[in-house]
């Protein structure tokens, strides 16, 4: 790559171009943000982290700490992490170049392109359309969790499995995230174009952007050096995860490009770039660029992700008046962040392999876009000091979608509680979370206390409405339904 170079200070610790100008003109501080960036990894118990930063036309890239610590091996620029959800975006932009070839439309219903693609509910397989399932907004789950196997026709496999599976709710009536509906668009690409949407991708997407670091299958990643995910209690440095990688390889379209930092800037780049490769290459047009970014769905939780609504695969944010995308990303102890605000040209990327990854994001991109961009991030979430005084009746009961079961009521001291319950073929998956409510507003609320989910910090519980009136409770940005 001759957009970057990589000054080695000899601990495995590197650097981007350290002589490229950076926003408005001024020198990219690249030594100071390597320091801040080994002081904060550290002071939230992060394993090893790389940064990429684009800036002034140019990509800085920076690593920290190790990638594994059970073996001390170094992160360095180009390791390889998992990227999680971030891999929604490379699969809605294979949707639209698809959309800009003349093969699919936006709003054509999936069972169009897809005949094997179906749902219980026959009138909502009818109406569920490509934009739908972009946005998240068609209906379907995240809980689906099937092990299609290892075969180029796990897609088709899982497509066909999925079909029993119950809607969190009916199409067009709420913004509910789900992986789902992304394996069925990788689907939609292995039709379109007679490749396996592993192949689309590097066809389509890694060759013309020339992104040398970029993979989708383990072993294509054993070149590399590669970052294992790290798990345990919040306030310690965590251990390796038993197993490197979890996912089926179905979870690709939704959770699993193999990713260098550099490599996720490069790709920011060219959506920064209208579509264009640094070699001129059209990726996609300017209209797919521009339609992708804008907005398709208000968010009712703004708070799990930082999102403010959601366009065609990313997630739009509204930082005080100054706008960007993005998207985030876990993989079951690794945890990713690209934040892109197009006024001033900047993107930035955090992949890292466990610990209080989302502190470390938060303190970080919280100084970097301030300093480029002119951007102020919001305050992490969480209680007020003084919570306001909220009556709880409305939001009491039972709300359920496929596999998760949430009751809301109301303690012996009068205070929220919230308990998330795994059921159906998820019961096995982990044992119920309890928690704590602490009003935050009428319909807001942060929840805390044991479980996984609930880490270091708070999380939100938003009640809100679906568009036909149903009462329904975010949680992790999943609408459930109330049915009692």
């Amino acid at each position: 790559m001759n957009d970057v170079t990589h000054d080695h200070d000899g601990t495995g610790q590197a650097a981007g171009d350290r002589s490229a100008s950076g926003s408005g003109g001024e020198h990219f501080p690249v030594a100071r943000w390597q320091a801040r960036l080994d002081e904060l990894r550290a002071a939230h118990h992060v394993p090893g982290a790389t940064l990429a930063v684009l800036t002034g036309g140019r990509i800085h890239e920076l690593a920290s700490g190790v990638l594994h610590r059970g073996t001390g091996v170094e992160v360095r620029p180009g390791s390889i992490f998992q990227s999680g959800s971030i891999a929604k975006v490379y699969t809605a932009t294979l949707v639209m170049r698809l959309v800009d070839e003349g093969l699919l439309r936006l709003d054509q219903p999936v069972a169009e392109v897809l005949p094997e693609f179906g749902t219980p509910d026959e009138e909502a397989t009818r109406t569920i359309t490509i934009r739908r399932l972009l946005s998240h907004t068609g209906g379907l789950t995240n809980d689906f969790t099937h092990d299609s196997g290892r075969g180029d026709d796990c897609l088709a496999r899982y497509v066909e499995a999925a079909r029993g599976v119950p809607l969190d709710c009916p199409p067009g009536t709420a913004l509910s995230y789900g992986s789902l509906g992304y394996v069925v668009l990788g689907r939609v690409v292995e039709v379109l174009t007679g490749l396996t949407w592993d192949q689309a991708l590097k066809e389509r997407l890694f060759a013309p952007l020339g992104l040398e670091h970029s993979m989708t299958l383990p072993e294509e990643a054993l070149r590399f050096r590669v970052a294992m995910s790290h798990l345990g209690e919040a306030g310690r440095d965590p251990d390796p995860a038993p197993a490197w990688d979890l996912m089926p390889r179905s979870a690709g379209p939704y959770g699993r490009v193999l990713i260098s930092a550099g490599d996720v800037a490069r790709f920011a780049r060219m959506h920064l770039d209208g579509g264009t490769a640094p070699d001129g290459t059209r990726v996609l047009s300017a209209e797919a660029v521009a339609a992708m970014q804008r907005r398709e769905a208000d968010v009712p939780d703004k708070w799990t992700v930082s999102a403010d609504g959601w366009g065609l695969g990313w997630t739009l944010y509204d930082w005080d008046g100054v706008t960007g995308y993005g998207h985030d990303g876990a993989a079951i102890g690794q945890y990713a962040y690209l934040r892109v605000v197009p006024r001033a040209g900047v993107a930035v990327v955090l992949l890292t392999n466990g610990g209080a990854a989302r502190r470390l994001y938060a303190d970080l991109f919280g100084e970097l876009l301030a300093e480029l961009a002119g951007v102020t991030m919001p305050p992490p979430f969480g209680p007020p000091a003084q919570p306001p005084a909220v009556d709880l009746t409305p939001h009491l009961g039972t709300y359920r979608r496929e596999g998760v079961v949430i009751t809301v009521s109301r303690g012996d001291d009068g205070a929220a509680r919230l308990r998330y319950e795994f059921v159906d073929g998820m019961k096995d998956f982990s044992p119920p979370l309890e928690a704590d409510l602490t009003p935050v507003s009428e319909a807001v609320f942060a929840a805390s206390g044991a479980g996984s989910p609930f880490g270091e910090d708070h999380m939100p519980v938003v009640f809100a409405a679906l568009s036909d009136g149903t009462p329904c409770v975010y949680v992790g940005m999943r609408a459930t339904p109330k049915v009692a």
